[in-house]
């Protein structure tokens, strides 16, 4: 008879399981755009001298290491999440093949290299984590940042509100808190209004503090996103309840058809109604500079100029651009026109492939296994798509918004196999 002698363990063992629950907080927080950045401020409200955007793009790295320590359990995982939407596969080799044609290759690598490891996390927030939990996690990332950009309005004025009287808290844009208040007031009210979740209490905690966010950003693109996703969180409730799938395919073309007119209208009498009602028609500028990215991307449809190459100093149409408009836009300030000026025609095309497959899974789990917490994804992918309109947030690397929009499309790909009949095998933990 032999006797086994175990060591001692001293101090507190920190099970595998909350690391990556903390791991993925942190991630999402520095992703976030917020504290960091309102830190590194200048003394104008709003602005990041070279010095301060060289030291927030380090941000970058400690969630690429996050996300890759955490995936090297799970390489099997990570293949098969791989194999299961390669749709998605092909749109980020697409920022790597467009070296070879863009106009700033040095540019487009370095931020192809980015994106790359933004969806690392992706994969991780996808493989380890259920819909449920995402959503919980999400909430506890951007809950917390709501009530501070509440208590900094009160407590700091000067520094929490733009020049315009609009409320950035404590982020360094009165647009970024916009979209940070209208994803947490949308998931926050899935909360409340999904019982089968059991988090009415966590959303109705959460709901007033993004919504005085929310309203206090006067951000258009986030009233826009959310207004869209209530629309669309009725729409997939009303889905569900269908039992004949003859229902649900009138209800699809109902909406696609509803969505194609809104759009016709909105192209046709979006500026006319504007100026009626004493508003802005160019959208902050929008409009002339949609005519001139136009006209850029008649000159190279097909492949683009190269991911994220145009809005380089380097290239003179840009400059060209800038000059005519009367100030230094970022990108297209459109998702759709961005692809299309990175990527050209079969960027849109892949895109449009990965969005599509993902709405038709995403609708088939919610309506066949609703109580498994579907409807936040379909209704993320929804309201992303919108605030592409007015927004370039497609293949954004370092950015919470993609990040997530990714994530919710890799888990619907991901289990979309098993939930619907096929293999057994398991992701996300309790």
């Amino acid at each position: 008879m032999s006797l086994v002698v175990e060591e001692p363990i001293y101090g507190p063992r920190i099970r595998w399981r909350t690391l990556e629950w903390v791991g993925a907080w942190v991630a999402l927080f520095l992703l976030s755009g917020a504290i960091f950045p309102f830190l590194l401020m200048g003394p104008e409200v709003g602005e990041l001298t070279d010095s301060a955007r060289s030291k927030l793009r380090l941000l970058g790295l400690p969630v690429y290491l996050i996300a890759a320590g955490l995936l090297a359990r799970q390489p099997s995982q990570l293949v098969v999440a791989v194999r299961r939407n390669l749709p998605m596969l092909a749109l980020l080799a697409l920022p790597f093949m467009s070296i070879l044609w863009s106009i700033g290759p040095s540019v487009t690598l370095r931020r192809a290299i980015g994106l790359l490891g933004s969806m690392l996390l992706s994969y991780l927030l996808a493989i380890r984590f259920t819909p449920s939990q995402l959503m919980l996690l999400v909430v506890a990332v951007l809950g917390p940042m709501m009530i501070l950009s509440i208590l900094a309005m009160g407590a700091m004025p000067g520094r929490s509100f733009m020049l315009d009287g609009a409320a950035m808290g404590i982020f360094v844009h009165k647009n970024v808190l916009g979209w940070a208040a209208a994803l947490c007031t949308v998931i926050a009210g899935i909360m409340v209004v999904d019982r089968t979740l059991g988090m009415q209490r966590i959303g109705l905690l959460v709901l007033p503090a993004s919504l005085v966010c929310l309203v206090a950003s006067t951000s258009m693109t986030g009233l826009l996103s959310v207004t869209a996703a209530a629309g669309l969180t009725a729409f997939y409730r009303a889905l569900a309840r269908q039992r004949r799938r003859i229902n649900r395919f009138v209800m699809i073309l109902l909406l696609l058809q509803f969505v194609a007119v809104l759009l016709t209208l909105l192209s046709l009498y979006l500026g006319p109604a504007l100026e009626a009602l004493g508003k802005d028609a160019t959208l902050t500028g929008r409009v002339p500079l949609w005519a001139l990215v136009d006209e850029m991307i008649a000159r190279q449809p097909v492949l683009g100029y190269g991911y994220q190459a145009f809005w380089s100093e380097g290239n003179g149409d840009a400059w060209r651009i800038w000059a005519i408009i009367g100030w230094m836009a970022p990108h297209s300030h459109n998702g759709y026109r961005e692809t299309l000026l990175g990527l050209g025609i079969v960027g849109l095309l892949v895109l449009f492939v990965v969005v599509a497959r993902a709405c038709w899974q995403g609708a088939v789990l919610h309506c066949n296994h609703p109580e498994d917490g579907w409807l936040w994804p379909n209704v993320l992918i929804g309201m992303f798509l919108v605030m592409n309109l007015t927004e370039a947030i497609f293949l954004l690397q370092n950015d919470l918004f993609f990040t997530l929009f990714a994530a919710a499309v890799l888990s619907i790909s991901l289990r979309y196999p098993e939930r619907a009949g096929g293999s057994r095998l398991e992701f996300g933990h309790g």
